[in-house]
């Protein structure tokens, strides 16, 4: 019954006019209150004088009320500024009452009319108190009542500072709030030991597993504006083995009109601990090279392509032309980009296999700029389906490539993949092609091919953490190929950024790559992912080692053998000085391979391995024809570290 009482009365607010009333009521005790203090305690003052006098101290009072608006305030969220607002309120109220006394008294228009000035300033100040008491007791009563039917949650707000004030103000605010701040948490001395509304800060040494368990906490929720990655993921890392779940607080430029809502308050992710500085470009060309351009995106529906889509849209362009063959995420994009506001664009259902409709689509739209993310990247699927891999991964490419040039397309950014880098397996294989026939291209030709090169993408379709969630959600265990396996990481928007910049600065025959930092060991990765969920490692969730899969490497490369690095105008971008081929013989080749593999020809991936010599396979079937090759060709200094890679 009581709950059904608190469900309905939190709904609804007390009507201002009834808190307007009380206030009234309390400001009339006041005065009464300070003719007693005034005279020692006693009724020795003229009782009929409160007749007169009472009526305008409440007159006076009521316009100030109205003119502030202090009785407008919900009680049951009293804070600062509605104190601020009784303060003034109070504070106008005394002045006008001073200045009718002091003008009657001048006047003489009311003789036997008058109030001492002191009882006017002991009436202010009884007043303020009481008013603002007032309003505490009932916003407690009101949360001592309703916390007898609620269980709370105790948490500790990591940082002291303004942000973790308002951290603080907004949890406690919240109606629904049903949690209980026990304690900050900052480093600094001045501020350790001392109260903060009333709740203690401790020192980062005081938060251990003892403090934790002592106090029921249930959450840290870091709030610290602009701390970096590497303390943030060193911080975290030492609280994830506690019982507690670990939150984080948005950067202030994400706050809802300046104000942090508890909805915003996110349990902390595994893509904030990556030892990486996010990588912002700084003078960046793209807004004016995509001034008035015709621009077409393919695969522009999948997890890097969209983001180059949405990216794009913030431009200045022509037209925006969306190609991708997988009906439902390009319906799917074509409607959130409709719901931001972004109607220039044409999104259209088609394959990058199918030459003429594609040369239907370039005669059409006329791109000045294509962006070319089509492609089929899952390693152990294309393992078995090298037939697709090479279609739509060189062909495709090549489809898209050719007909830039015939229609005359200024710039034609390819988007590579780090596994294209001495490639164990045949995607890595068919996107290392796909590399060499843009610059067969660019060899020949008068559009500015451009390739861009980068490692895993946090959040992309099938990547390994949305993998991983899914597996926690569903109790485990988390499947790992192998204990120390790594990976470079970036995400979505920087490699999308990655791709538009190098659009911009690119004058043709580059492979821009990323300077990503250190390699991420996989174990560690799933195991913070387990704490972070607030689960125990291996109690609750274990890992299971599957072993490597077909084509996978241990190690990721950005750099292929005899490849070096030149640098760009941003310390973090590179441009891959790729060693020197015989461009007539490759694009001869990738000729043969697309018409062999046409006809289905079981001897596309030995052409492959022709085509790319460092390609050797991994924990594959096509290790038979390394093993045939290495066989067939005699064993002499110059070939010895190709055949034992």
């Amino acid at each position: 019954m009581i709950q059904k009482y608190l469900t309905y009365t939190s709904k609804r607010y007390a009507s201002k006019w009834l808190v307007l009333c009380i206030d009234l009521f309390t400001i009339g005790f006041s005065f009464l209150l300070s003719y007693f203090i005034r005279f020692n305690l006693t009724l020795n003052f003229e009782l009929e004088n409160l007749l007169v006098q009472v009526p305008l101290v409440l007159t006076t009072a009521l316009v100030s009320f109205l003119i502030i608006g202090s009785y407008k305030g919900v009680i049951r969220h009293t804070g600062v500024r509605d104190v601020y607002n009784i303060f003034n309120a109070v504070c106008l109220s005394s002045i006008l009452l001073i200045t009718i006394v002091i003008a009657n008294r001048q006047l003489n228009v009311y003789s036997s009319f008058t109030i001492p000035l002191s009882i006017i300033i002991i009436n202010s100040l009884i007043t303020f108190v009481g008013l603002t008491a007032s309003r505490f007791v009932f916003k407690s009563m009101y949360n001592q009542i309703k916390g007898g039917v609620k269980a709370y949650k105790n948490v500790v707000i990591y940082g002291a500072g303004e942000s973790g004030v308002l951290t603080q103000m907004a949890i406690t605010n919240h109606s629904q709030s049903r949690y209980k701040v026990v304690g900050y948490i900052d480093r600094d001395v001045k501020k350790i030991g001392k109260k903060i509304n009333g709740i203690p800060v401790f020192c980062r040494r005081d938060l251990t597993e003892k403090f934790i368990i002592k106090n029921n906490i249930c959450e840290v929720i870091f709030s610290i504006q602009n701390i970096n990655a590497k303390k943030l993921r060193k911080t975290v890392e030492g609280l994830v083995d506690y019982p507690v779940v670990v939150k984080i607080v948005p950067p202030l430029e994400d706050w809802i009109n300046g104000e942090l809502k508890v909805s915003q308050i996110k349990q902390i992710q595994i893509e904030d601990l990556l030892d990486r500085a996010p990588i912002k470009i700084k003078n960046s060309k793209i807004a004016l090279e995509l001034m008035n351009k015709n621009i077409m995106v393919t695969g522009g529906a999948g997890s890097i392509g969209s983001e180059i889509v949405r990216q794009i849209c913030t431009y200045g362009y022509k037209s925006l032309v969306i190609i991708d063959s997988a009906e439902s995420a390009l319906y799917d994009l074509q409607q959130e980009l409709k719901q931001n506001g972004y109607h220039n664009f044409i999104p259209i259902v088609s394959d990058v296999r199918d030459k003429n409709r594609m040369n239907a689509l370039f005669t059409e739209y006329k791109p000045d700029i294509v962006f070319h993310a089509a492609a089929y990247k899952h390693v152990p699927l294309m393992e078995y389906n090298s037939y697709e891999a090479i279609k739509i991964n060189i062909g495709g490419t090549k489809n898209i490539a050719d007909l830039a040039v015939i229609h005359g397309v200024e710039k034609f950014v390819f988007v590579s993949t780090d596994k294209a880098v001495n490639p164990t397996n045949v995607m890595g294989a068919t996107k290392r092609i796909a590399e060499l026939y843009i610059s067969c291209m660019q060899k020949e030709n008068k559009t500015k091919f451009i390739t861009t090169r980068f490692g895993n993408v946090l959040g992309s379709n099938g990547s390994v953490i949305p993998l991983f969630r899914n597996q926690i959600e569903k109790g485990g265990p988390l499947t790992l190929t192998h204990k120390d396996i790594t990976r470079y990481f970036m995400t979505i928007p920087e490699a999308s950024q990655l791709v538009l910049e190098a659009g911009a600065m690119g004058e043709g025959g580059e492979i821009f790559i990323f300077d990503m930092g250190e390699s991420v060991k996989i174990y560690d990765l799933a195991k913070n992912m387990i704490k972070l969920s607030g689960l125990r490692y291996p109690q609750d969730i274990d890992i299971a080692i599957t072993g490597l899969r077909p084509g996978e490497k241990l190690y990721e490369e950005l750099l292929a053998n005899g490849e070096n690095t030149l640098p760009t105008y941003h310390e973090k971008i590179k441009i891959s000085k790729v060693r020197e081929v015989d461009f007539t013989k490759v694009r001869s080749k990738i000729d043969e391979l697309c018409i062999t593999n046409m006809f289905f020809n079981g001897n596309t991936v030995k052409l492959m391995k022709e085509i790319v010599p460092e390609y050797i396979s991994k924990n594959s079937s096509f290790c038979d024809l390394d093993r045939q090759t290495a066989e067939s060709v005699p064993q002499t200094k110059s070939n010895l570290k190709i055949v034992q890679r």
